[in-house]
């Protein structure tokens, strides 16, 4: 079983990545900033998690006043190992803040503050609200073209899209980009939602999971 190195802060919070990786058939290793993994050898594959938002010095911009506080530890190492997987050529899925995190790291910019995406239902597997996947990419590759129910719960968004990546997939109706991916890697793809809330109900997010786990 190949082995895959989940990134978080917050171990309470990991279990939904960390089992999403496991049943797609791959064994996940978290591992948080407190561990400072000095290096990706031995691992097959790169998942970075939801969390706090990114540091906005990143993309050259003073905090909003809406932006958290920022955690530099997670930024500085999710950074070095984020780009030794990209050199390496690794499989890599990034979710929610990874997503935004992923579009900083190409030189992109994000939205600092937005209205209404920042949902919080009990049940974390319903939807609330749906996106469309762009035809002839990976991502429609793996959940189909077309309308997308997800979960996405955020207050932040991509803004300028970074150097060599495709907007992949966008909210209804606002237009909000939700999916990233970078072409040119083996398996580069970025989602503002949290497919795995729902693996469970949902197929197309299982796909998403299985479709990483098969490229390790």
């Amino acid at each position: 079983m190949r082995r895959v190195a989940v990134l978080y802060r917050f171990e309470e919070k990991s279990m939904p990545y960390m089992d999403a990786v496991r049943d797609a058939g791959a064994d996940p290793i978290g591992v948080t900033p407190e561990q400072s993994l000095e290096s990706l050898d031995g691992l097959a594959g790169f998942v970075l998690t939801g969390g706090t938002d990114v540091d906005p010095a990143l993309y050259g911009q003073a905090p909003g006043p809406h932006t958290e506080k920022p955690d530099p530890e997670r930024d500085q190492m999710e950074q070095r190992l984020l780009r030794e997987a990209l050199d390496r050529d690794l499989p890599v899925l990034a979710i929610c803040r990874g997503m935004q995190f992923f579009n900083v790291f190409h030189g992109g910019t994000l939205l600092q503050h937005i209205e209404g995406h920042a949902v919080r239902l009990d049940d974390r597997s319903l939807p609330v609200h749906a996106v469309t996947v762009a035809p002839d990419t990976m991502l429609a590759r793996i959940t189909g073209a077309g309308r997308l129910e997800v979960n996405s719960r955020h207050h932040q968004a991509v803004d300028r899209v970074g150097e060599g990546l495709v907007v992949v997939a966008r909210s209804v109706p606002d237009g909000l980009i939700e999916g990233l991916e970078r072409p040119v890697k083996r398996f580069a793809l970025a989602v503002e939602w949290h497919p795995e809330d729902q693996i469970r109900n949902s197929p197309p997010q299982q796909a998403l999971f299985c479709a990483f786990a098969t490229a390790l």
